[in-house]
């Protein structure tokens, strides 16, 4: 058994537990905040058997596409303002970081 777990952009979030729910895969979403951007993200945590990692993994990659987007950096929490010019720059968001890590025990009560 492994347990998939998926970082996803919002904006790719119901997209993707749509799919998952239709391709018969159980998911916990759950709420979380990336580190650059600051911006949403949704963690998927996926426990599923070793053979149909790859089934799920298609489902993921299907559904979450990277793009490219404009933003104004976040000004520095410290230090003087006085100095900082902040200017649109273009970056590329969404898609998907996934790791798949072996489960050694599962229990459901």
């Amino acid at each position: 058994m492994k347990l998939v777990i998926a970082v996803v952009q919002d904006k790719d979030s119901n997209r993707l537990s749509t799919a998952l729910i239709q391709e018969g895969f159980r998911a916990t979403k759950l709420a979380s905040t990336g580190g650059f951007l600051r911006a949403g993200n949704t963690t998927f945590m996926i426990g599923i058997e070793d053979e149909r990692v790859e089934d799920v993994l298609r489902v993921i990659r299907n559904n979450c596409k990277v793009r490219d987007q404009i933003v104004t950096p976040v000004s520095p929490m410290s230090g003087s303002t006085d100095s900082y010019m902040p200017f649109p720059v273009e970056v590329q968001v969404g898609g998907a970081a996934v790791w798949v890590l072996p489960v050694e025990r599962f229990e459901h009560y």
